[in-house]
């Protein structure tokens, strides 16, 4: 049995619909969810409850049921000395929101922010890619330096993909 703490109430108007794709038992404790269930069922839960408590959709958070699809987590104080955190956080996010987005469409994964913390969902391979990305503007690069780069390392990495080293 695990316990995750929740802040939304998001998961309680869910929790049906959470227990059956999960197959796990959830249960409320005060501010904590208790889940009840087989170890990697527990394991897939929790980190479901975690991105939901991010703000992902219900949706999105489901996705990490899948073997290829991970969480992962930034905490932008890991990244910067810089006091001011919540210019740091409007540089992730951007002009209505277009920095995040292009991340976003060039990384092919799901960005969300809570506090001082940037949550990422994603393929593994894919994952990689939007963290550098994330980082870099944390640590001040200008976004469309950014944006190149990553669109580099991407054609890159489809490149090495198709090489399999079977060329004469």
């Amino acid at each position: 049995m695990k316990q995750v703490p929740i802040e939304t109430s998001r998961i309680l108007r869910n929790k049906r619909k959470l227990e059956a794709s999960l197959k796990v038992k959830l249960k409320k404790k005060g501010r904590n969810m208790l889940i009840e269930g087989e170890g990697e069922e527990e394991f897939i839960a929790e980190k479901v409850l975690e991105a939901l408590n991010f703000g992902f959709k219900l949706e999105q958070a489901l996705l990490l049921k899948r073997e290829d699809f991970v969480l992962e987590e930034i905490l932008i104080k890991n990244f910067t000395k810089r006091k001011d955190l919540s210019r740091i956080r409007a540089r992730i996010v951007g002009k209505k929101g277009q920095t995040k987005k292009h991340i976003q469409d060039i990384s092919n994964c799901l960005i969300a922010l809570k506090d001082n913390t940037v949550a990422i969902i994603g393929e593994a391979q894919d994952i990689r890619q939007a963290m550098n990305g994330v980082i870099n503007i944390i640590q001040g690069s200008k976004q469309g330096s950014v944006y190149s780069f990553m669109e580099r390392c991407k054609k890159e990495s489809k490149q090495r993909g198709q090489d399999l080293g079977l060329k004469e």
